[in-house]
């Protein structure tokens, strides 16, 4: 008895030393990070002193004793050296062709005269063949230190431009996108030269404006809708520069900390485009990818297949976007009152109201996400009643639809808790504040201004997130000066001295989270990346200052010194 007692513990033992021998290999990380803050927008955790990451996962986030349990000799290592780490940085909305096409053509986002345009344009047109078209983009009239002499309803005429450009057609975009800006050349190829105050009807387009002097004649300035008449005569890019665009796009983020990216606009073209960027092994952004809402067969082939979610979560696709008003800059934005300078001038309904609606209903009946470009009050009002209108037509889709209204800028009172009751998302860029608001109170006056205008903290306290970014290429991608107007309500000068509005100023926690975890809620998203969490891709952006410590006037010196994407150093300001 004693002996089969003896045999059967011997082979116990045997069995639980090879189990134990065959069982799963200890995981090992391919990076780990650490030496300075890392805030990882994880309530479980908030400050961590390591992450170790396997491929493009996040492996192990804690203390670096137990993180370097992960560690081998095929290990790479990052010491902070005091440096601050966060979640990859998502741009809640954005134009990445925009982007990249900035770069290749005429940057006028820092002009500060109209003088600096036409002076731009005649060093342009020595580079160029006559009859080439000369394209550009940024200038923004309210922005500038002083204005031309001779100006229609706030705006600039073609004359001193066309005289240094008689042979090239120019059309330069406002900052905005929301209007443009062409000489006689392009007038007259786009038929319009000879336009007088009765002949100029028959050009006329729905939801925008051919801005005339006084005699009827064309100044050059095309709102909204308007823009079509120039645009449509620009010759279509080359497949060679798109993907250089694209190229320059991708850098840009990752010069910027920006890891994932909501392009809020794509046709046919620019999809095939981004299909074969991820086929080439070059989409080195996580994109979110709204469907232009003016091509309605585009709408209709994608109703019919349904969301395309990325299971290499690279390039996905599951939303609309329909653009309803225009800018205020441009006094496009649509108001329930008139402009306070410009009277009777109410901006445009860009889109019917009746087709957000439709869009609403197709959206819940198809699983795609509605994302409605809205600035003035009246646009957002009305798009916040069509969205209501669908939700009640179909209530059992309402769930989770995660609708979204892109600027949200200038809200009735009425209409601020709405968002939350409706599920509705605000994705805000803090930064058109910064820029937008000390001229913003000509357009509203003070008291649209102080009731309803870049409402950030009335709406976090509602109870919805907000989604924060740029609007790229209208404002420079560069997140820092989004973070510190969050935070701040100043402008990049650090004007006024305790901000604009500063019941309404961001805690630096919620402007982390409305760039990182709310930007990935907004996506649908939040359970691959927006925080750094197990299981997560191993996104990550590195700064050189920590930037929810320094005091507020050192904000704006804080310098992306590094960025990773799926687990690899995409970026690194010292190479």
């Amino acid at each position: 008895m004693k002996f089969q007692t003896s045999i059967f513990w011997s082979l116990t033992v045997c069995i639980l030393l090879i189990a134990s021998c065959s069982g799963p290999e200890r995981q090992t990380a391919t990076l780990l990070i650490h030496g300075g803050p890392i805030y990882t927008v994880d309530s479980t955790q908030a400050m961590v002193e390591a992450v170790a990451t396997k491929g493009d996962t996040i492996l192990f986030v804690g203390t670096l004793a137990e993180a370097e349990q992960f560690k081998t000799e095929q290990t790479q290592v990052i010491d902070l050296k005091g440096k601050t780490m966060t979640p990859g940085l998502i741009e809640g909305h954005g134009h990445f062709m925009g982007l990249g096409y900035n770069e290749l053509n005429l940057d006028l986002m820092n002009t500060t005269s109209y003088q600096e345009i036409v002076d731009a344009v005649a060093e342009e047109v020595k580079k160029v063949e006559p009859g080439e078209w000369i394209t550009g983009r940024g200038w923004h009239q309210s922005k500038w230190d002083e204005m031309p002499s001779d100006t229609v309803h706030g705006f600039q005429t073609h004359y001193k431009l066309s005289e240094v450009s008689p042979n090239n057609p120019v059309y330069l975009r406002h900052a905005s996108g929301h209007a443009g800006f062409a000489n006689a050349k392009a007038m007259e190829i786009a038929g319009l030269e000879i336009l007088s105050k009765d002949g100029i009807d028959k050009f006329e387009v729905e939801g925008g404006e051919v801005m005339r002097d006084e005699l009827g004649r064309p100044t050059g300035i095309f709102n909204e809708r308007a823009m079509t008449l120039i645009t449509q005569h620009i010759p279509e890019s080359t497949p060679e520069k798109n993907v250089k665009a694209f190229e320059l796009a991708v850098a840009a983020c990752h010069k910027n900390g920006i890891t994932g990216f909501h392009d809020a606009g794509i046709g046919k073209e620019t999809i095939q485009l981004y299909n074969g960027m991820k086929g080439a092994d070059k989409m080195k952004v996580r994109m979110y990818g709204m469907l232009t809402g003016w091509d309605k067969d585009l709408l209709s082939d994608w109703y019919e297949k349904g969301p395309m979610v990325d299971p290499d979560n690279l390039f996905t696709i599951r939303s609309v976007k329909l653009n309803c008003d225009g800018a205020l800059g441009s006094r496009g934005a649509w108001l329930l009152e008139d402009y306070t300078d410009r009277p009777g001038h109410f901006g445009h309904e860009t889109l019917p109201m009746e087709f957000v609606k439709e869009t609403a209903l197709n959206g819940l009946r198809n699983g795609f996400q509605v994302c409605s470009h809205a600035i003035g009050d009246r646009a957002n009002q009305e798009i916040l009643n069509r969205y209501e209108a669908a939700f009640t037509e179909l209530p059992e889709l309402k769930y989770d639809h995660r609708f979204r209204i892109e600027h949200a800028q200038h809200l009735h009172p009425d209409d601020i808790p709405r968002f939350a009751e409706l599920g509705v998302i605000p994705a805000m860029q803090a930064v058109h504040m910064s820029s937008d608001r000390p001229w913003a109170i000509d357009r509203l006056g003070e008291k649209r201004i102080k009731e309803g205008a870049y409402m950030w903290q009335a709406l976090l306290k509602s109870g919805i997130p907000i989604v924060n970014g740029t609007d790229v290429p209208v404002e420079p991608l560069n997140p820092i000066a989004s973070f510190y107007a969050s935070v701040s309500r100043k402008t990049l000068k650090g004007t006024p001295e305790n901000g604009y509005e500063p019941e309404q100023k961001m805690t630096r926690e919620q402007a982390l989270r409305s760039y990182t975890l709310d930007a990935a809620y907004g996506a649908f998203e939040e359970d691959i990346k927006g925080s750094i969490t197990v299981g997560k891709m191993a996104d990550f952006t590195i700064y050189n200052q920590d930037l929810m410590q320094v005091p507020e006037e050192e904000l704006l010196k804080t310098e992306i010194e590094m960025t990773i994407f799926d687990g690899e150093v995409v970026y690194d300001k010292g190479d």
